[in-house]
């Protein structure tokens, strides 16, 4: 996963905790705005999330956060 996709889906899960608590789940559209203005950096997180870690759809954000951080 690129450097600027690693920030961005930190950053999301960051806020999200914060907003609503260490239980909130989330899925990897929650790293992008509701249209495809950028379908490779899309294809590229979804890649990591389904291909190479076989999550689910939705996840919990402390989770996918300390995957992130250890590069995963």
């Amino acid at each position: 996963m690129r450097a600027a996709l690693r920030e961005k889906a930190i950053a999301v899960c960051d806020r999200k905790i914060e907003l609503k608590g260490e239980n909130v789940g989330l899925s990897f559209y929650a790293f992008f705005a509701n249209k495809n203005d950028d379908p490779k950096l899309l294809m590229e997180a979804a890649k990591w999330w389904i291909e190479t870690h076989e999550l689910d759809h939705f996840e919990k954000a402390l989770k996918i956060r300390e995957m992130i951080r250890k590069g995963a």
